[in-house]
């Protein structure tokens, strides 16, 4: 019986992955063999011993500790692109809104006051200052072209915008999902200095911190907009503020808001409603549950953060998994301790990724607890499970 310990409200569709009669789910359980959360802050948790895996029902991971994780051999796992049209959708709709100054023109109506005619009048004499801009044959420049990145160009372009990606790091799979009309563009510079709208769509690292940056506005295109749906610190906001009020950049959108932020006239901020969608909660919580069940199942590794793609077909035997520190002559060693136990190796895979490294094994008979102690043993090696 596998034990499951939610962090946070997991959607019920994610949970019925998980057959009651294998696992054991609670907020409140002992000696669990993986976590399930969405934004509950790991960083101060106390890792338990038993931890095997950890599943964040969403793209970011930045509430997770990864590094402490990755050094105890656990496998963190997040749902990349399940929100992914949650996303699309919510970066559209302000596109809109914005174009059309519907967020002003909202606020000043529900200041109206009076009679029905003296409220018309108002309306009539107010509504010139929300004149707006229609979308079709603007420019739009996408930054990052992952799932949400690919979808935002994909479908600013069905609504006649001509369309500019910028992504040195764009997946083979991404790219054949790309409309073959989006404009490349060779940097971040050139985006800002040619679009209209800007949406950014990265994950926060120390490369992407503040990518939209005072020195980068400098030679923006005048009268821009910038949307922010990714991570608060990927656009700095200082820096922004402060080319609004030079009139470089016309507004700001993001789902992060900060006292900086707040009241500003020309930013408009939400509470960080980007997957904020019933179909986007069940997309990532059903994901990152069958992720977690493969893994501690089979060994099965599919959007993990810390650990490398690993997967390998179970037809017979009996299956052994390892984690530890990508070094040489670990296979050598983990070969030598299942020959010495008598077994002999069907089937066999091993991957890495930076400084990990994982190995699945499968043997043709029962693997002896001696085998498991003395691959455990090795020096490097982070844990050992048999499956």
């Amino acid at each position: 019986m596998y034990k499951i310990l939610t962090l946070n409200n997991i959607s019920v569709s994610g949970l019925e992955r998980l057959p009651r009669d294998r696992y054991e789910i609670a907020s409140e359980i002992q000696h669990p063999d993986a976590v399930l959360l969405r934004s509950f802050k790991m960083h101060d948790w106390e890792i338990p011993p038993t931890l095997k895996a950890v599943g964040r029902a969403g793209a970011g991971v930045n509430n997770i500790p990864v590094d402490k994780m990755s050094a105890k051999g656990i496998v963190v796992f997040n749902a990349p692109g399940a929100n992914a049209n949650a996303v699309k959708e919510l970066v559209l709709g302000c596109m809109l809104g914005t174009a059309r100054n519907l967020f002003p023109a909202w606020a000043y109506a529900q200041g109206l006051k009076g009679t029905d005619a003296e409220i018309s009048k108002q309306v009539e004499a107010g509504k010139k200052q929300f004149v707006g801009m229609e979308l079709v044959n603007r420019t739009v420049g996408v930054i990052g072209l992952g799932a949400i990145g690919v979808k935002v160009a994909n479908a600013a372009q069905a609504l006649g915008m001509q369309v500019v990606g910028y992504d040195p790091n764009i997946t083979v799979r991404n790219a054949w999902q790309l409309s073959s009309s989006v404009k490349q563009a060779l940097s971040v510079e050139d985006v800002l200095s040619q679009c209209e709208f800007v949406t950014v769509h990265v994950p926060l690292l120390d490369a992407t911190r503040h990518l939209i940056n005072a020195e980068r506005l400098r030679n923006a295109r005048k009268g821009l907009f910038i949307l922010n749906f990714s991570r608060e610190g990927i656009v700095e906001d200082t820096a922004v503020c402060e080319a609004i009020k030079a009139g470089k950049v016309k507004g700001y959108i993001c789902d992060f808001p900060t006292n900086l932020l707040l009241n500003h006239e020309k930013v408009t901020v939400l509470p960080h409603l980007g997957a904020s969608t019933e179909e986007a909660e069940e997309n990532c919580a059903i994901m990152v549950a069958d992720q977690v069940r493969d893994y501690l199942e089979f060994g099965t590794v599919r959007n993990s953060v810390n650990f490398p793609d690993m997967e390998m077909p179970r037809a017979e035997g009996f299956r052994l998994l390892v984690v530890n520190a990508n070094v040489p002559h670990m296979i050598e060693r983990i070969s030598s301790a299942i020959a010495k136990g008598g077994l002999n190796i069907i089937n066999m895979v091993n991957k890495s990724r930076g400084e990990l490294a994982c190995t699945l094994v499968d043997v043709g008979n029962v693997i002896p607890q001696t085998v498991v102690e003395s691959i455990s043993a090795v020096e490097g090696v982070l844990t050992v499970r048999t499956l």
